[in-house]
């Protein structure tokens, strides 16, 4: 990595994910997944004081396929995770990997002015951040 001009979290993001409401079932956000191409379901605020949630399929697989739960009848604010551990858009993404260290996770939304823009995971740190672009 260049010392000179940190990588920030903007420069290796991928907006690579799908808004779904928490009261969706999880086989219309499977169908969602599907449709856009993406493993990552940001669930939906309900309000301005509330967080954002997230579904990734592992979830589904364990929280549903594993425990033989129908997906016609179970919801996805049944299984998301929220909420969810995010970083700021300019954050340096050395600080993002020593993050997702320290709390044992691999991905998080990319956080401005309250918003998701994208998601960073160590993929993205290793492939777009790593090695200075020339």
């Amino acid at each position: 990595m260049n010392s000179k001009t940190p990588i920030r979290n903007r420069d290796v993001m991928n907006n690579h994910f799908v808004m779904v409401d928490g009261m969706r079932t999880v086989a219309e956000a499977i169908q969602e997944a599907i449709s856009n191409n993406v493993n990552i379901l940001v669930v939906n605020k309900r309000n301005e004081h509330d967080e954002y949630g997230m579904v990734l399929m592992s979830d589904i697989a364990r929280k549903v396929l594993a425990k033989d739960k129908s997906p016609e009848r179970t919801n996805i604010y049944e299984i998301m995770i929220k909420p969810v551990f995010s970083v700021p858009i300019d954050m340096d993404v050395r600080y993002t990997a020593r993050l997702f260290e320290r709390f044992n996770i691999n991905k998080a939304p990319v956080i401005e002015a309250g918003e998701i823009l994208g998601f960073v995971t160590y993929d993205n740190i290793v492939l777009k951040g790593m090695i200075a672009k020339s």
